[in-house]
């Protein structure tokens, strides 16, 4: 029977995305995952009722743990809905995936070992829809410049400029990074005019 400690659910899922970014996926086992949430030997399988449940759940986890705060979340929506703060929002939004590194990499490492696991394949189609469809509707809701279209084709390129970073950080300065993020938020949103908040 798997255990319900939640904490500790938790930080077994943690552990288990720190194992994926420097092990990559054959190198999750619940054997590794004890190490390094420095527990008891066998408490990962107490948790979770396979690898592939483990591998399932810390997607989800890496979605969860790379949220905005509600702080972050209030400042957005008190900004002047134009291309500026579109810029800056799409600066934030790098930083705060880039942050997350281990994160990011384990990610890839699922996605990876997605194309050869049809149930993990399946959740992580779920939870990046979800994502997307998320971020186009706050886009929407927000008055910001630019349509579902610019969205979906900002979300393309700033995952790859992330992959860049973490994993070739010589390719890039940082000056060059924020410029491109402001030359893709320019040449996406192109000439799209603002919505007008109140049409009425």
């Amino acid at each position: 029977m798997a255990r319900r400690n939640p904490e500790r659910r938790a930080a077994l899922v943690d552990a288990a995305i720190e194992v994926l970014a420097r092990e990559g996926a054959r190198g999750l086992t619940f054997r590794a995952v004890d190490t390094e949430a420095a527990v008891p030997p066998g408490t990962a399988s107490n948790y979770f009722a396979n690898r592939d449940d483990l591998l399932t759940q810390a997607g989800g986890r890496v979605y969860e743990r790379l949220q905005p705060d509600e702080e972050t979340i209030a400042r957005q929506r008190a900004a002047t809905p134009d291309r500026e703060t579109y810029t800056e929002l799409m600066r934030e939004l790098v930083d705060r995936v880039s942050a997350f590194r281990t994160g990011y990499l384990a990610l890839l490492e699922l996605r990876l070992e997605a194309t050869r696991r049809p149930a993990l394949r399946a959740v992580l189609t779920e939870r990046v829809r979800a994502d997307v469809d998320a971020n186009v509707a706050y886009h929407e809701g927000s008055g910001l410049p630019g349509d579902a279209t610019a969205v979906k084709l900002l979300i393309l390129a700033f995952n790859w400029l992330i992959v860049e970073q973490l994993t070739l950080p010589e390719v890039f300065t940082e000056e060059e990074r924020d410029a491109l993020i402001a030359a893709a938020v320019d040449r996406i949103v192109g000439g799209s005019p603002v919505p007008d908040p109140d049409p009425a």
